[in-house]
């Protein structure tokens, strides 16, 4: 039996990976409601959206799937069909970030989705689908990524922030976010073409990417009080370097590389820490929090001008995009 679309009845689009001899492939398929995974809550995506991670999973540039086939996409918003969990019930608005979705679950590149109810958060009060989803995992990861900052005391008095991969998804968020809390944003890019759109989204100076790009000395000109860095590698070990006494670092990405080339000095020599941040396995508590700071510390305006909406069809070539550095902002999927 077919729909009026053509599309046959017990099955949904989803963008699907899927391995053979020559590798891994993606492509927008119909997928059966039968091979749905295990979990007490169907739920169906209306909005996702294109993170650094998901950009490799859809061009397998590096070995994010764990199972096939996979439906791509680590996180999704959407509204509650049917429920066997005590928080969750028919017509609630939810998000979902990480958890292996898209790596070893499947993903939320789909018109359905069933997962465990632990693993979702209530769409914050005053937020659409649409909204949580322009901020996705990239804009909650630089979210956490702040109030790791609070948590170790870098307020707006100690000093600059410097915030690598300034017009990436992440970098774009934490941008706004941090000027609206007060801070001096100091923001580093590789596309120095960009100076405006940072400048409006709150950022006080531009700095190219090759100030960090240098082989890093083990000390440096003391320059921030802290940082956002969704690049690692040389760039991190640099902003570590320049990061005054008593600072702190929040890392959260690879975008040049897993390696960090670097010395202890800043560590054990002017106190400097280097807190990780973590998305994919955060406690739930914090999850929470983190989405209703940004219901509140995030400027919707601010949100607006970063974000831009694609089709679920468009993924293929976002993916491909992403990794290449060729998107700014957020890409916003509209699934359903």
């Amino acid at each position: 039996m077919y729909s009026r679309e053509g599309q046959a009845v017990g099955t949904f689009k989803a963008v699907v990976v899927t391995k053979g001899e020559s590798g891994t492939s993606a492509a927008l398929s119909d997928f059966n409601d039968a091979d749905l995974m295990e979990g007490d809550v169907t739920f169906r995506p209306e909005w996702s959206t294109v993170n650094y991670k998901d950009g490799l999973a859809v061009t397998g540039k590096s070995p994010v799937v764990r199972r096939f086939p996979m439906i791509a996409g680590i996180d999704g918003a959407g509204t509650v069909e049917t429920s066997s969990h005590p928080d969750w019930k028919p017509g609630d608005k939810v998000i979902l970030n990480g958890w292996g979705c898209g790596e070893t679950h499947l993903g939320m590149y789909a018109q359905r989705a069933r997962v465990k109810g632990d693993w979702l958060v209530p769409v914050p009060t005053g937020m659409t689908t649409r909204d949580a989803m322009a901020i996705g995992t990239a804009g909650y990861t630089a979210m956490l990524a702040v109030m790791a900052l609070e948590r170790h005391g870098v307020t707006p008095a100690r000093g600059p922030i410097v915030v690598t991969g300034a017009a990436g998804g992440v970098g774009s968020v934490a941008i706004a976010v941090l000027s609206k809390l007060g801070y001096h944003v100091i923001a580093s890019t590789g596309r120095t073409s960009e100076a405006e759109y940072l400048q409006r989204l709150g950022a006080s100076e531009i700095i190219a990417r090759e100030e960090l790009a240098g082989t890093p000395r083990p000390l440096a000109k003391e320059r921030w009080a802290g940082g956002i860095d969704s690049v690692g590698s040389v760039p991190l070990a640099n902003v570590l370097a320049m990061t005054k006494y008593g600072g702190a670092v929040a890392a959260c990405g690879l975008a040049a590389g897993m390696d960090l080339p670097g010395s202890v000095a800043p560590f054990i020599l002017r106190g400097v820490s280097l807190l990780g941040i973590d998305s994919v396995m955060c406690p739930l508590a914090v999850r929470r929090a983190a989405w209703q700071r940004l219901a509140v510390d995030l400027d919707r305006k601010k949100l607006s001008e970063i974000t831009n909406e694609i089709a679920l069809a468009d993924v293929l070539d976002a993916g491909a995009k992403i990794l290449g550095g060729g998107v700014r902002g957020r890409l916003v999927v509209k699934v359903d």
